[in-house]
């Protein structure tokens, strides 16, 4: 277990820890299962409480799918996707087009910046050729 981190309890070190091992983002029920699965159980509603207080602290990522379904990811890892509105699929872009913007004091008005996120939507190349048919 690393060591403890100002603020942030046991069970949201552990949290951020599986966020961490994953090679993707998790859902709460993913992050619930993987749980189960390790000698550290919590309830779904524990985890859905950790999750979101880390999000409101901006500790961890969160984006939501088309479906309304919302994954978790670490800081660290600046990810971005393009989705599908129809279908829902999802790619990782493989660069972050703005990663090299900088933005200047006065454009963040105050706010002490801790990460960005950016998502596009279109149509995958299925549904554009079954709209076509």
């Amino acid at each position: 277990m690393p060591s403890q981190v100002a603020g942030i309890s046991e069970r949201q070190q552990l949290i951020i820890q599986h966020l961490e091992e994953a090679n993707q983002e998790l859902s709460g029920q993913d992050l619930h299962a993987r749980l189960r699965a390790s000698n550290s159980p919590m309830g779904l509603a524990t985890v859905y409480r950790h999750l979101r207080q880390l999000q409101q602290r901006g500790q961890i990522r969160c984006r939501h799918l088309p479906s309304g379904e919302a994954l978790f990811a670490p800081l660290g890892r600046d990810e971005h996707h393009i989705t599908c509105v129809d279908c829902g699929t999802t790619a990782v872009l493989k660069r972050c087009p703005v990663h090299h913007v900088d933005l200047e004091t006065e454009d963040s008005q105050g706010f002490a910046l801790l990460f960005h996120t950016l998502e596009f939507f279109g149509l995958c190349e299925q549904c554009q050729s079954r709209q076509r048919d």
